[in-house]
Parts: structure tokens; C-alpha cells; sequence
């Protein structure tokens, strides 16, 4: 699995390196979709997993709360997110609007060394899609698309897309309908292509025409969650 600090960057409201770790575990479990949308996160029972305090524990929630892919509510305690259709279609807008702008900031700076990092991370997922690993796909896609916002050099940027693709990858695991949802189609290629000619506009066309696509690979119905107990999923 890819490193979670590709999907998600450091919050400094975790308390300690040992909080950051069960932040990780957490976030890389949710975005493998071990951990299902709607599934409750005791504090106690992360704390057994990991053989951390509560305190620490409740830290790693409260930064992937603020990530947007857990939920916490008062006197409840917290839970994996569960987007709604009307956050979906929200998450889906907000990426149209920045990322081909993000795609083309980041076709005006790609070096050699990128393009090859970015070509290297489609070849990953074209091969986990060949292997039937859809979540591991998910997973390279959204890194895919965070590697461009990093390539832009725009840090307030990038951080958006971050949150994004995060929630973006609880929304494909609720209301994906099509193997090409996953972004397994020639788009990632095309991009590569439009940032290694430097071509901005090309660039952001690409990738508005591409997020766009990836609305219509989801079925946006509502759904009920399908809460999963943390015995069996946390290890996997």
C-alpha cells in the first residue's frame, strides 16, 4: 500500500509520533476500505489494536475529523464518514474547480523526475486494476492526483486536493458503479502527456474533463451504511 503520507499530510494537533501512527493506520484502513463508511471507532478497542492511550487515540480521530473522513459526535463517539449524495456531488465540484487549475500550474513545473513518478504510479494501477485489486486502485488514483497538486507547488492547493481525494475515496466506495470509477482510463495517460509538454491549457482541460467523467462513473443513489465491526478489520 502506498505511504499515507501521500494521501494526507501531517496535522499538528496530533500530540506525539505515536498518535501520528494510529492516525495512519486508521486513515491508510479507511482508504483501503477495511473500515467501511458508518463503521464506529471506539476509542478503547483502537486503543487494544494499537496499544495506545485513549488520549492518544482521540488525537488521531480529531485530525481525521478534520480530514473529513471520520465522523465525531457528542456523547456518540466517532465513526468513518458517510457522504451523502449531496456531499458527494459537493466534494465532486469543489475538485472541478480546483484541480485543472492545479493540473496546470503543475505542467508549467514538471521536471523529468515527475513525469517519470507519475507514470510509474499509472503503471501501479493499471496493474492492480489487471489483478482485480480495486481498492489498492482507488488508493494509486488518489495518489496520482495528490502527486500533481505537489508538482504545482501551491501548499494551500495541494492540501485541498488532499482532503478531497480522502473523501472522494469514501464516496467511490459507497456510490461506485463502473471499474472505470477507479480512473482506470486513459485520462491519467493523457495528463502525463499534457504536463510533460508543458502545456497548461491542455492540462486543465484534461482533468476537467476527467473528474467529470468520474462523476458519471458513480451512481449517486443513497445508500444505507453497512457499520462492520473492528475485530477483523483493523489487522487486514
Amino acid at each position: 500500500m502506498l505511504k499515507t503520507e501521500r494521501l494526507s499530510g501531517e496535522r499538528s494537533a496530533l500530540r506525539s509520533p505515536r498518535a501520528a501512527t494510529v492516525y495512519r493506520a486508521l486513515l491508510d484502513a479507511i482508504l483501503d476500505h477495511r473500515l467501511a463508511p458508518g463503521t464506529r471507532l471506539p476509542e478503547d478497542e483502537i486503543g487494544a489494536v494499537y496499544g495506545a492511550s485513549r488520549t492518544l487515540v482521540r488525537s488521531a480521530l480529531e485530525a481525521l475529523s478534520h480530514e473529513g473522513v471520520v465522523h465525531i459526535e457528542p456523547n456518540r463517539g466517532a465513526m468513518v464518514a458517510h457522504p451523502t449524495v449531496h456531499e458527494a456531488r459537493s466534494v465532486f465540484e469543489a475538485r472541478q474547480l480546483i484541480e485543472p487549475r492545479v493540473a496546470a500550474a503543475a505542467a508549467e513545473r514538471a521536471g523529468e523526475g515527475d513525469i517519470a513518478t507519475l507514470a510509474a504510479s499509472v503503471e501501479a494501477e493499471h496493474a492492480a486494476l489487471h489483478a482485480d485489486e480495486h481498492r489498492r486502485a482507488i488508493v494509486l488514483s488518489g495518489a496520482f492526483h495528490i502527486a500533481i497538486a505537489d508538482i504545482a507547488g501551491q501548499p494551500v492547493y495541494a492540501g485541498f486536493v488532499r482532503e478531497l481525494v480522502a473523501r472522494s475515496s469514501l464516496i467511490i466506495s459507497l456510490y461506485w458503479r463502473r471499474r472505470e470509477a477507479t480512473c482506470g482510463s486513459p485520462a491519467h495517460g493523457a495528463l502525463i502527456a499534457a504536463l510533460a509538454a508543458h502545456d497548461a491549457p491542455r492540462a486543465a482541460a484534461v482533468m476537467e474533463e476527467h473528474i467529470a467523467d468520474l462523476v458519471g462513473g458513480l451512481d449517486l443513489v443513497e445508500r444505507e451504511a453497512r457499520p462492520a465491526s473492528l475485530a477483523d478489520l483493523l489487522g487486514g
